[in-house]
């Protein structure tokens, strides 16, 4: 049992489920938020005997603490967590949660692809027999995990916010896909995010091992800085000189040949999130038949490159977890075209000067779906079609009625969510339903 006084900045999955379990643990626990609580948090808190405040911070009960946690949605700039850090040691979520398990970790970070590494990940190592957990940026807390279950595996994803307050946070295998451009609403400037994405490395050494992808040129130059004693293992596209590569189109795995073509995942980001999962599997003591068996069994995730339905020949991809321009690169680049193009929200900061070659080649209209969409138009004047709406139903209206047979309509919005829907799954979410809301109108009509 431990004693003293926590408080917890942030009532959501992060927030709650460490509350839940530092109450385990024996801490006197007082939840703020600066918002509105979930009924569903809400009663969890009720439920242990847990006191929190919601709708405003009072600065004296927060203050009055000997351990602060701040939930990774909360920015630095805040006016309590200012106060906070003049006199209280303040820790993440997964700092925190990792003191109270003995499961070995695989923390996986990255702009693009942190998803769908995190649950491949994961999957090879169920589907092989591994006890084994995953959580941590989507789904459950890393706190709640560990409280509810014992594993003898955690699949951790990895937010930059997240890893902003770690001291002794410690995985055995760790994964940087790739670091570009993003969340600099939040940061000072791109290295300050870049160096907050390597503290994951922060504690590793000796025989736990960094995965990372060959081809990053910021990744390369913050390894040399690193300088770190753990084991580096780089997958490649272009390299047939690392044991995880690419060759005439198939990936090499440590010498053994996986067939691209009869795998789930397609196009050149996911084949280095299949590498990188697939040496993170190897390192954890998965077999290689095992690896390959997986990742023919793996069906992808919600909300990225997700084929929701066909309308007229039209095909409508729903990639709404594509929040930053790298993403979209990614999403543009596996599509022929013609492509109607549905983004906009929240900027973040956003350079889409990157994309832009690939908008002309393949966008014929733009539907800015956002509060202010005055930068995306600005962006892409040479578009020939640019309208805009702030309703998710009519996006998909405009975007079929500008598509025709063979087009793909691209929901992948470059932005945060947050400026018209409660998150990017939110935002998927309505884009699947105004879809079928679409498809089953065209259907009537038809019949007529």
């Amino acid at each position: 049992m431990m004693s003293g006084r926590m408080v917890i900045l942030g009532a959501g999955e992060s927030g709650v489920g460490a509350a839940l379990l530092a109450r385990s643990k024996g801490y006197n626990v007082f939840v703020s938020d600066y918002g509105q609580i979930e009924d569903s948090f809400i009663k969890e808190l009720q439920d242990v005997g847990i006191e929190y405040e919601q709708n405003g911070h009072t600065e004296s009960r927060v203050l009055d603490c000997d351990l602060l946690i701040k939930s990774p949605g909360i920015p630095e700039n805040a006016h309590i967590v200012q106060l906070a850090r003049k006199s209280i040691e303040i820790i993440s979520e997964i700092e925190f949660a990792s003191k109270f398990t003995g499961a070995k970790i695989i923390g996986i970070t990255g702009t693009n692809g942190k998803t769908t590494t995190t649950e491949l990940t994961y999957h090879l190592l169920k589907t092989s027999g591994i006890r084994v957990g995953v959580g941590g940026n989507i789904g459950t807390s890393m706190s709640r995990m560990i409280l509810i279950n014992t594993y003898d595996w955690l699949v951790i994803e990895l937010s930059s916010f997240q890893l902003d307050d770690i001291v002794d946070f410690h995985p055995q295998i760790a994964i940087i896909l790739n670091i570009t451009p993003d969340h600099l609403n939040r940061y000072v400037d791109f290295n300050h995010y870049a160096d907050s994405k390597f503290k994951l490395l922060k504690n590793m050494e000796g025989e736990d091992k960094v995965i990372f992808w060959n081809e990053d040129k910021v990744i390369q130059e913050k390894l040399l800085q690193k300088n770190g004693t753990f084991q580096s293992i780089p997958v490649s596209l272009v390299n047939a000189n690392v044991p995880f590569h690419r060759e005439n189109k198939n990936l090499v795995l440590e010498g053994q040949l996986a067939q691209v073509d009869e795998m789930p995942l397609k196009g050149d980001h996911n084949h280095i999130n299949m590498m990188c999962a697939s040496a993170a599997a190897k390192a954890a003591g998965v077999s290689d038949d095992s690896i390959l068996d997986g990742l023919m069994s793996f069906q992808g995730i919600p909300h990225r490159m997700e084929m929701v339905e066909e309308i007229n020949g039209v095909t409508f991809i729903n990639d709404s977890k594509a929040t930053n321009v790298e993403a979209v690169f990614y999403a543009l680049g596996a599509y022929p075209g013609p492509i109607t193009w549905i983004a906009g929200g929240q900027d973040k900061g956003n350079d889409y000067s990157k994309i832009l070659p690939l908008v002309i080649e393949k966008v014929n209209a733009l539907v800015c779906l956002g509060v202010d969409n005055t930068k995306l138009k600005q962006a892409f004047t040479d578009v020939s079609t640019i309208s805009e709406t702030q309703n998710m139903k009519e996006a998909a209206r405009m975007a079929l009625d500008y598509s025709e047979r063979n087009d793909v309509v691209l929901l992948s919005p470059a932005c945060a969510s947050f400026d018209l829907f409660k998150s990017y799954e939110d935002r998927g979410d309505q884009f699947r339903e105004a879809v079928t809301e679409l498809k089953l109108e065209n259907e009537k009509t038809s019949q007529i």
